[in-house]
């Protein structure tokens, strides 16, 4: 079946085919069976509606859906809504973390019987697969080059048996997650079992979840994260229902934090501050 896929935005994960199109339809367009929009974030689903309408006059059948609209997990197809090179191995989480959306769309973890091989492991928590399941996706990643674990890994969750196991992987990038204060301490363990360099250890940074959150209290979780050994990517908390316009000061912090330049420049600053006042 040929079919077109449309997206209300372009993402660095947006399949960039010749059958996938982000907005409106173009003067040119292929022939198809079908046209999927598919929509991410709650706050595009009327953008979404417009273009499932505005695809609607060249196509006879245009269907609306994705993690926006609750769709159902089927089987993963590689390149199809997102672009090749991303795997996912299984679905759902067992935990029920409040400002997660991950259990709420997808249900408790669901382990892939097969799945594509690919470099970027976008698993929502991998590591509570099980044993034969893991040593599956560690054989894959084997003859993987530059992996990337976005998804995320759960640092309460590293050993010393997967630490060993990742470090005997080409990776190029690694996610752990520390959205709470409460957090910092595992994943200090994790970082320590894992061994990597603060370029390869990234550390997803949720801000004002709690909206009594100031930027004191984010800076130093911050500064903790990067102590540990991983470079923060900080990310403004938004709920399921609607769209938070933060005030500039919290735009601004959040690009701060996720700009490893911009965090090396922070840090050689605070650490030169520390020295003068140690004078």
């Amino acid at each position: 079946m040929r079919i077109v896929r449309v997206f209300p935005r372009r993402t660095k994960w947006t399949p960039v085919d010749d059958m996938s199109f982000v907005g409106d339809p173009p003067l040119q367009r292929p022939g198809a069976d079908e046209v999927h929009v598919s929509c991410t974030f709650t706050w595009d689903i009327k953008k979404a509606e417009r273009l499932q309408a505005a695809w609607g006059q060249y196509y006879p059948i245009v269907k609306i859906g994705g993690p926006a609209f609750g769709s159902p997990c089927n089987e993963f197809v590689p390149g199809r809504y997102i672009c090749y090179g991303v795997t996912i191995t299984s679905r759902g989480c067992n935990h029920k973390c409040p400002p997660c959306l991950a259990w709420r769309r997808e249900g408790s973890l669901k382990e892939s019987e097969t799945f594509p091989a690919g470099p970027v492991v976008q698993d929502n928590n991998l590591l509570q697969c099980n044993s034969s399941h893991l040593e599956r996706v560690w054989a894959m990643l084997s003859n993987q080059y530059m992996i990337q674990f976005t998804g995320g890994i759960e640092a309460a969750m590293v050993t010393q048996n997967t630490a060993d196991r990742l470090r005997g992987l080409r990776i190029d990038q690694l996610f752990l997650a520390c959205d709470t204060k409460e957090a910092i301490k595992p994943v200090r363990k994790a970082l320590k079992l894992l061994g990597m360099p603060r370029g390869t250890a990234r550390c997803y940074a949720l801000l004002k979840y709690n909206p009594n959150e100031t930027i004191s209290e984010a800076t130093e979780r911050m500064i903790e994260i990067w102590e540990a050994g991983a470079k923060p990517f900080a990310q403004l908390y938004q709920p399921p229902d609607r769209w938070i316009d933060y005030p500039l000061e919290w735009k601004n912090f959040q690009r701060t934090w996720q700009r490893p330049a911009v965090m090396w420049g922070f840090m050689k600053q605070i650490k030169a501050n520390c020295q003068q006042g140690g004078k």
